[in-house]
């Protein structure tokens, strides 16, 4: 497949068919990794990193900003 380069603003670039990035499951401002080899342009798709809640929670040393809560007084039939 051939495409053109065009003049966007102070860039160039190039259109992508909508049938590719269906293909691929791209949308739009997601993020590609760019690169050049030799004489060619390799576009592809970065991994997304998993991480799980509990690595998050390790990884986290900032300030605990929980607070004391409290439900205040049973204002009717509340059962407790």
């Amino acid at each position: 497949m051939e495409a053109r380069i065009q003049k966007w603003g102070n860039s160039s670039g190039i259109r992508i068919p909508s049938s590719i990035l269906k293909s691929l499951n791209i949308k739009t401002n997601d993020i590609l990794n760019i690169e050049q080899q030799e004489d060619k342009i390799i576009i592809t798709i970065p991994k997304k990193k998993k991480i799980s809640l509990e690595s998050r929670f390790k990884e986290y040393h900032g300030k605990n900003l929980a607070k004391e809560f409290s439900w205040d007084k049973d204002m009717g039939k509340e059962i407790w």
